[in-house]
């Protein structure tokens, strides 16, 4: 006789639409810096004696790989942390850490109390500080997620995740521009009374961090490690919690040794240094392009909004992909009860598909130079592409990890920055600067070679990240006895 229907119960929502905000903060605040960089190198520039080299935008990229770095560094360690003590008290330390250097990042350019000036190096080590804090968010948002959801539904969990982070990673662009008051070449507009319009970039980084503060006190109030430690969880919620589910959520001892021997872990984290490589282009390269490519289009206060929209674009419609790719992922999976292909294939298509949209970037560069909507319409394709693969990967993390899927999200999440963002950063600012024309605040822009360039280095990457999808199996923990349910309905 089949069991009753387990009543359906809502707090697990609550929680997942408050680990959601913390997404879209950690995004905001991170594409703040591609929106900020251009008035931040001028208020430094500014400060520079008669004579010195001036910064231009694209040394920025130092800035930028110094907060990979630090991002791909401790990750493992901050989902240690998840695992062994717990996401709550770790989530709070990291977002009270970064805050911190957020609002920090907004004295750049200023002489603070004590003589300490804040210039161009400064920014480099607060950017490197603000990637550890940072570093903690996804590895115990994937704990957290995995304590509070059943493995049935992981893919849509990650799956909202990761539209909250591209949705707010998308806007963040239009909401620089609408706060710093049409923002152009680093100074303001005024009213016709003389008053600047809007926030100064300062203002906005310090408003960005309040943010953050805001959330951190929330959370304190509202979330609890366990399911079975919040008031109200129902004990039908609880028993749909952990349906399926043979492992505990205490604390736990994470084995290292055979984590280091996994060959799906390894498989997970090569995977992943795919999509680092070639995405955060759009995070950090895409805006100032449209600008550099756009002049005419970044003059006028309507062209600003549509650059900044165009900007945000790929985000935007990656979040559509991370819906999809998560739901679809699911659904194969309750269908089929094949959790390997079901996690499997959805990668390998958004791979292959995100490598095509480059191909067609490159073939809209040279047949159409000069056509906004030849270079932006491949871009946001891809980035709609790129983020099918992200539910399933990061659900994969957690369909091999178990117990420990914090530590495991934050090995492949490590691994893909350190391999992938910082190397990928590197390369590509590097190919940016050789291309770089005009040089000298605003009038830089770079030659269609470097565009072209880096297009075609994605897209052979991303094609390499279709087979390696292969090397990965979502039925196979990295600790063999550990909980594990490999079948639709676990």
């Amino acid at each position: 006789m089949p069991s009753p229907a387990v009543p359906r119960s809502g707090y697990r929502f609550v929680v997942l639409g408050l680990l959601c905000l913390l997404a879209m903060i950690t995004y905001m605040d991170r594409a703040a810096n591609g929106s900020a960089k251009s008035a931040i190198m001028a208020e430094l520039n500014a400060d520079l004696p008669e004579g010195s080299r001036k910064y231009n935008t694209e040394d920025f990229f130092l800035v930028l790989m110094a907060f990979q770095l630090a991002y791909a560094i401790f990750e493992v360690p901050s989902g240690w942390l998840g695992d062994t003590r717990g996401p709550r008290s770790t989530l709070l330390r990291v977002v009270i850490w970064w805050t911190a250097f957020v609002a920090l990042t907004g004295f750049t350019g200023m002489t603070l109390p004590g003589g300490v000036y804040l210039g161009f190096a400064a920014l480099v080590v607060i950017q490197f500080l603000f990637g550890v804090g940072e570093a903690g968010a996804f590895p115990n948002i994937s704990k957290a997620l995995y304590n509070w959801f059943p493995a049935a539904d992981r893919g849509f969990a990650k799956s909202a995740i990761w539209m909250s982070a591209r949705l707010m990673g998308g806007l963040t662009p239009l909401i620089w521009v609408v706060l710093t008051g049409w923002q152009f070449g680093g100074m303001h507009e005024p009213a016709a009374d003389g008053t600047p319009a809007g926030l100064d970039w300062r203002q906005a980084m310090w408003l960005f961090a309040a943010a953050a503060a805001v959330w951190s006190a929330v959370f304190y109030f509202v979330f609890t490690n366990k399911p079975a430690d919040h008031p109200k969880v129902s004990p039908e919620e609880l028993a749909r919690i952990n349906a399926g589910r043979t492992g505990s959520t205490t604390a736990v001892s994470v084995p290292w040794g055979k984590l280091v021997r996994s060959r799906n872990l390894w498989g997970v984290c090569l995977m992943y240094v795919v999509t680092n490589f070639c995405w955060y282009f759009l995070m950090y390269n895409h805006p100032g392009a449209m600008k550099k490519e756009f002049p005419a289009w970044d003059a006028t206060p309507g062209g600003r909004v549509l650059l900044a929209l165009l900007s945000g674009a790929p985000l935007l419609v990656g979040m559509f992909g991370c819906f999809l790719g998560g739901v679809l992922s699911d659904r194969y999976i309750r269908r089929t009860g094949d959790r390997k292909w079901g996690r499997r294939r959805y990668g390998m298509i958004g791979y292959g598909l995100a490598g095509v949209c480059y191909v067609l970037a490159i073939a809209g560069k040279l047949a159409f130079p000069g056509n906004l909507w030849a270079f932006a319409v491949p871009l946001i394709l891809m980035g709609f592409c790129n983020d099918l693969i992200m539910a399933p990967a990061w659900a994969v993390c957690q369909d091999i990890g178990g117990r420990y899927a914090a530590t495991v999200s934050g090995a492949m999440n490590m691994f893909g920055n350190l391999v992938g963002a910082v190397t990928g950063i590197f390369v590509t600012g590097m190919i940016l600067k050789a291309n770089t024309i005009d040089v000298g605040l605003p009038t830089e822009r770079v030659a269609d070679a470097g565009y072209v360039t880096c297009f075609a280095l994605y897209a052979v990457v991303y094609f390499a990240g279709v087979g390696l999808w292969l090397l990965i199996d979502a039925t196979k923990p990295v600790v063999p006895d550990d909980d594990h349910t490999p079948t639709a309905s676990g």
